[in-house]
């Protein structure tokens, strides 16, 4: 079914600014312990960072980020989500693709495969 104008969430609309945000920032640099979007971040310190942007704290760790907010499934993932893996921890952007700060050898990543490692945990922050 349609969905109304009426319908369309101030929700949806947060959703796709945090993707978008995210999405500004690939091609930067992965650096281990990083925090820094523009200079170098790891993977935690990107969601951190992504998220601050629209006023979520999350630790520098993406062990803790798997026990903030709310779990759902990921077949209920929604843009903005994070999804957390063993020692790793991703934005979800939708349609089954995440942006991430992957490794030193790629940086900060967008449109990759969600499940292109064992899911853990998916968390539900807004």
């Amino acid at each position: 079914r349609l969905i109304s104008v009426t319908e369309h969430s101030a929700r949806e609309d947060l959703q796709v600014s945090i993707v978008n945000y995210a999405l500004q920032f690939v091609g930067n640099r992965y650096v281990w312990g990083g925090t820094s979007l523009t200079n170098g971040v790891d993977c935690s310190g990107f969601t951190m960072r992504v998220m601050e942007k629209f006023g979520v704290s999350l630790p520098h760790s993406s062990a803790a980020m798997a026990g903030c907010g709310r779990g759902v499934s990921y077949s209920e993932a929604m843009p903005g989500d994070i999804i957390c893996y063993a020692g790793h921890v991703a934005i979800y952007m939708g349609g089954g693709k995440i942006v991430h700060a992957k490794g030193t050898a790629y940086g900060i990543v967008g449109n990759d495969n969600a499940t292109y490692k064992t899911i853990i945990t998916v968390r539900r922050l807004l």
